[in-house]
């Protein structure tokens, strides 16, 4: 049987397979599950255990970042709007989040 604190997580934590490779990605702020204010610009951790990652990714999420500030000059379709599949995963829990990784190359 399933203790009841391994139910409810009290930071949060997502498990994720991303382009058949499995990871975590987690936030070390509770608050984060239970005071939606906390979602405006918070920090998640990913974290897949693979050689090439030599350390856990920092990332910041801003939900409230625009549209319009994104460039433009470039063709949604062309290589370098290509978004990493973790940025992907992020923006199905927030619509429309600028992820920034903090100087950790995205890997995708």
């Amino acid at each position: 049987q399933v203790r009841p604190g391994l139910r409810t997580p009290q930071l949060p934590v997502w498990l994720c397979s991303l382009t058949g490779r499995h990871g975590v990605l987690f936030g070390t702020d509770g608050r984060l599950l239970s005071d939606w204010k906390r979602e405006r610009v918070f920090h998640l951790y990913f974290y897949n255990g693979q050689q090439e990652q030599t350390k856990t990714a920092h990332l910041t999420i801003d939900t409230h970042s625009h549209h319009w500030e994104e460039d433009r000059s470039e063709d949604p379709s062309s290589p370098g709007k290509r978004r990493p599949s973790l940025e992907m995963a992020i923006r199905t829990k927030w619509p429309g989040a600028t992820i920034s990784w903090n100087g950790t190359d995205p890997f995708f």
